[in-house]
């Protein structure tokens, strides 16, 4: 009896640890004071430099740091409103693969593809690298999406994970949903080259979402309309059989702003600023720069209300319900080209 009960122990004891279950008492920053609240051990070891310049900054209230100072408050405006605090649950490993961590400087980057991830990717590969890199655009583009070339916070043990959360520098950059959206579709159904993702995804939305569609388009899925894109993403099958590719989920589901406390949230919009201001706190000798990115392909708003013209009033909201928290969230108001109501 007694060997059995101790079995069992053992086997919950590494479910437990199986499943990588992280309860996240992150301590609350105040945007007012810039004092972090610890909920367990304090800000010493590494990470705590960031985060002591971080702080030191918000005394100095900068233009800049009133700035971020004010998205932050926001967000948790923002997610007390839609009562997504309170919902407080446990994150698991798969909550945490987005995270990418940055052990010599004490941070955590959650990636969000089509906001200037790959760039961002090529930055944290030059800090993490020892040496090995010191020019982001050096840096190909394959290399700096090769998962092994970064580590994330789902690889760490659970007191590891834990401590990284209380301790390091969190930033996020988010970006107008649709306009990212767009980004997406035009990137991985409208380009050659990305013959994997006509296969895996293109065929399959031409074969739910077209009428007679042809033989050639079948076997290729390399000519997804726009709007063949926008009814399989609010298609209520395509998500009970798949969740999302991370190109087209929502911010909010890949990293978690009501339960993970971002200390630095940057937008697209403002990208090259937004940059400069963390990577000064990372780097205050200016080693690392931020790539500037190809203006002339961007997505831009004029070009998204074009693609929403052919898309119906009834699938622009259905499609906007399913984005809804990300405009919200990070304070994006409603695109005037919509018709919601």
């Amino acid at each position: 009896m007694r060997r059995s009960r101790a079995v069992r122990l053992a086997a919950l004891t590494c479910l437990g640890s199986f499943l990588l279950l992280v309860l996240y008492f992150q301590g609350s920053f105040s945007p007012v004071t810039g004092r972090l609240v610890p909920t367990g051990a304090g800000g010493k070891g590494k990470g705590a430099g960031v985060r002591q310049r971080h702080n030191a900054e918000k005394f100095a209230r900068s233009d800049a740091q009133q700035i971020h100072e004010h998205r932050r408050a926001m967000l948790n405006n923002n997610c007390a409103a839609h009562k997504l605090s309170r919902k407080r649950r446990i994150l698991n490993a798969g909550d945490l693969r987005h995270l990418i961590v940055d052990d010599q400087h004490g941070l955590l980057y959650c990636y969000v593809p089509k906001v200037a991830c790959t760039n961002w990717k090529r930055v944290m590969m030059v800090l993490t690298g020892a040496g090995r890199y010191t020019d982001p655009l050096t840096i190909p583009a394959s290399e700096a999406h090769v998962a092994s070339n970064l580590r994330t916070l789902d690889s760490y043990g659970t007191a590891e994970i834990n401590h990284r959360l209380r301790n390091y520098l969190k930033f996020i950059f988010v970006r107008e949903p649709f306009e990212r959206l767009l980004s997406a579709y035009r990137n991985k159904f409208t380009r050659r080259y990305n013959t994997a993702f006509h296969k895996r995804y293109g065929t399959k939305i031409i074969r739910e979402h077209r009428h007679n569609p042809s033989p050639e388009a079948l076997e290729r899925g390399a000519d997804v309309t726009f709007q063949e894109f926008v009814w399989y993403l609010v298609d209520p099958k395509t998500r009970r059989e798949e969740p999302f590719n991370e190109h087209w989920e929502t911010v909010y589901s890949l990293c978690h702003p009501c339960l993970i406390h971002y200390d630095v949230v940057g937008h697209y919009e403002t990208l090259l600023q937004d940059a400069h201001y963390l990577l000064d706190l990372v780097e205050p000798d200016h080693r690392v720069k931020f790539p500037s990115s190809n203006v002339s392909s961007r997505t831009t708003d004029h070009m998204t209300a074009m693609f929403f013209q052919k898309i119906s009033p009834f699938y622009q909201r259905k499609l906007y319900k399913l984005y809804k928290l990300d405009f919200t969230l990070f304070n994006y108001s409603i695109p005037s080209y919509l018709s919601l109501h």
